[in-house]
């Protein structure tokens, strides 16, 4: 069935047509092809139903990376949803993205075509874009795909820095350039001081060592004039120099370095100029520089190994994984390689050519430097190369898909190959890759289960830290509090007892008065006056009078006691007010009764 509509997809946004008119017998001709090109012609082919444009270019650029992996992406799902007819079994939907079309054909029913009839129309659609979708100006197109096109083509390059394999691959290519122009410059050195002291080759066979070797002798004929070894060794400090070097470069080898010393005085070379011993010198420099940065590039390269494939490297070597890893591109592109694909990576010309001559295939590449092919037999080199490919196989694709990297299943895939290597050689029956595999998760669950629980107990020492401070805080806050009370109190006290003092000073003033205004109305002591003149006095009234008068008296210093001591706090006792002398009260009345 032809495709009703055409869903193009743009820089700008998504863009759905109605498609008209269609020619399938005469779409290969040249007037069909050429009126793709005539805006007028074209234009009646096509019609526009809906156009959803990108909110931005973040948006654009996260639909383009849906596209491009196949995925239907909401926006789109909506848009056609909404567009396109209730009755999906008359609709066919065109569009250039297969794996789009699956996603669309899932997820809504609809008959896709991605044929060469709806390619055409698409061409035609972007030919005439600026004109057919509304909202574009001359050169909005261009500027909307070259935007979108570096903006998808950065996220595409982005990588983790600490899981680059880019940086690998380079580092195995400078390490093998380095060895062939390290090797090529020491050999220069050799030939070149060769002619001088021609024996030194033999006793130091070492590149790295010789041109040390030759950068601490210098001319031999300063050897030559030395004595024998036991007298002058201890006495001559330039040839002791000389000895502790040699020795110190042949790796404490005392022996050796004796040799170098005996053969310079036999030695059947020619003799050297100032200035051409000077050259020697100055490349020696260079070769002893350049193999010191092959070092350090070594240690680079095992670091970095370490971070993106340690699996890989700790099964075959951080060198013949690093070297995997170049020959195949990338960690990932080497995961999706079958075990086979693995094992002979590095001899494709021998494979060719074996195809060709119809002789025996290779049985390894590059896994041939690998430690394991060396000491398995000759009969079998063939299976322990599959063998070992098929661990580096699952090596690589732990290495590439795995969050955290770890070591632990290169270490268990090492020791399979090595219990196979005992196979091949004794019989003793290897362990079981699942076995092997399931002791693995073990110990690396147990030890994110120790991580959690170191975690925990960190997390509960410092609560029972910030509880043991929040503690002492609270001791010593309820410390302050409690002498603050305390000396409150004391204050309380004090004043308690001042008001007590006061009020019995006032009672014993207040008493004394009474007491003496008692006591002179009751006599009438008038001297011009004659006893018998003064008027009959009733005892019992006055008994009564000074008894309510005592009472009322009582009542008021009651009263006072308990105002003044209400300034005081509530633990403070209330000062009692003193009782009346009643046996002065009945003293005054007997000296009344005897006056009378």
């Amino acid at each position: 069935m032809a495709a009703t509509h055409i869903l193009y997809e743009s820089a700008g946004g998504y863009a759905l047509f109605q498609s008209i008119l269609h020619d399938e017998i005469g779409q290969s001709s040249l007037q069909v092809q050429e009126s793709i090109k005539d805006l007028t012609r074209f234009s009646k082919q096509v019609k526009l139903v809906s156009f959803q444009p990108f909110a931005d270019a973040a948006q654009a650029l996260e639909n383009a990376n849906d596209i491009s992996e196949g995925v239907l992406n909401d926006l789109l799902l909506s848009m056609l949803e909404q567009q396109l007819p209730s009755k999906k079994s008359t609709v066919t939907l065109g569009l250039s993205e297969r794996g789009l079309a699956g996603a669309i054909k899932t997820a809504l029913s609809i008959e896709c075509d991605t044929s060469e009839r709806v390619l055409e129309l698409i061409r035609g659609i972007r030919l005439h874009a600026e004109k057919l979708l509304p909202g574009f100006n001359a050169g909005d197109v261009v500027a909307s795909q070259l935007g979108l096109g570096h903006a998808y083509s950065r996220a595409k390059v982005k990588f983790n820095v600490n899981r680059s394999d880019n940086m690998i691959i380079q580092a195995i290519a400078l390490l093998d350039q380095l060895d062939k122009d390290v090797n090529t410059f020491a050999m220069r050195v050799r030939e070149w001081y060769g002619w001088h002291f021609p024996e030194l080759v033999k006793i130091v066979p070492d590149n790295g060592q010789y041109a040390r070797a030759v950068k601490l002798i210098g001319d031999k004929t300063k050897l030559q004039h030395f004595g024998p070894i036991a007298s002058t060794a201890s006495s001559d400090p330039e040839r002791e120099a000389i000895l502790t070097g040699l020795t110190e470069i042949l790796e404490g080898d005392e022996q050796r370095a004796t040799s170098v010393l005996e053969a310079a005085k036999t030695s059947m070379g020619t003799d050297i100029s100032p200035i051409d011993l000077i050259n020697i010198s100055n490349f020696a420099d260079r070769v002893i520089n350049l193999f010191a940065y092959r070092k350090s590039l070594q240690v680079y390269l095992n670091e970095k190994m370490t971070l993106v494939a340690p699996n890989l490297g700790a099964l075959i070597g951080d060198t013949v994984a690093a070297r995997l890893i170049s020959h195949a591109g990338s960690l990932t592109n080497l995961s999706k390689y079958p075990a086979s694909t693995v094992q002979i990576l590095g001899a494709e010309k021998a494979l060719f050519r074996a195809l060709k001559t119809k002789g025996n295939t290779p049985k390894y590449g590059l896994i041939y430097h690998s430690t394991f092919i060396g000491r398995a037999g000759q009969k079998n080199k063939g299976r322990i190369s599959r063998f070992l490919a098929n661990k580096c196989s699952i090596a690589s694709r732990i290495d590439c898909y795995s969050d955290a990297p770890s070591t632990k299943f290169g270490e268990a895939l090492r020791g399979q190959v090595e219990e196979r290597l005992a196979f091949y050689e004794t019989g003793a029956a290897p362990t079981k890759n699942a076995t092997a595999m399931s002791k693995v998760l073990e110990t690396i669950r147990a030890m994110e289960a120790d991580i959690v629980i170191d975690e925990a107990a960190s997390g509960s020492e410092d609560e029972e830290e910030e509880d043991e401070e929040a503690r002492r805080k609270r001791e010593k806050k309820e410390k302050k509090e409690k002498k603050k009370r305390k000396s409150s109190a004391m204050e309380i006290d004090e004043v308690a007892a001042e008001v007590r003092e006061d009020g019995k000073k006032i009672k014993k003033k207040k008493s004394s008065k009474k007491l003496a205004g008692e006591d002179t109305p009751a006599v009438a002591d008038t001297p011009s006056a004659p006893l018998s003149a003064a008027p009959p006095v009733d005892i019992t009234e006055v008994d009564a009078k000074s008894a309510k008068k005592a009472k009322k008296e009582k009542k008021k210093r009651d009263s006072a006691a308990i105002a003044d001591i209400s300034l005081a706090e509530s633990h403070v006792d209330p000062v009692e007010p003193s009782e009346p002398s009643e046996k002065k009260v009945k003293k005054s009345k007997k000296d009344k009764k005897a006056k009378a």
